[in-house]
């Protein structure tokens, strides 16, 4: 079965660092654009990384660029985001996607085909 497993999230305090891995049991991932999304309580689920398949180009979000660095290991079909000086505001429900081929719009949460279930990231102030 085709899914994306996310581990790695947990407590930490403000200005830490955690990192998250999502391994993806898709056996032509480097075919797949990678992303990670979050989803904070009482708030929509927003972007949050990006790794383009082709050329693994990353975007970010202007809330997290410099503090989080995505990247991906295509032998270990993982993709990883780790987490720099965090925020109070970094607390949510953090959430891996896929989606095969994907060149355009990375950012948008719609289109990606395969998420995983979430794994909660809280940072205490």
């Amino acid at each position: 079965q085709v899914q994306v497993v996310e581990s790695g999230g947990g407590l930490v305090q403000a200005g830490g660092s955690l990192r998250l891995s999502c391994a993806a049991s898709i056996r032509t991932f480097n075919t797949y654009t990678m992303g990670w999304f979050r989803q904070a309580p009482g708030k929509e689920r927003e972007f949050v990384a990006a790794i383009r398949w082709s050329d693994r180009t990353t975007y970010y979000a202007d809330s997290v660029k410099g503090r989080f660095t995505i990247s991906r290991d295509n032998a270990k079909n993982t993709v990883y985001l780790q987490m720099n000086s965090l925020k109070s505001e970094d607390t949510a429900v953090y959430y891996c996607a896929a989606d095969k081929y994907r060149n355009n719009n990375l950012n948008f949460a719609a289109g990606y085909d395969l998420w995983g279930q979430g794994t909660q990231v809280t940072v205490s102030s």
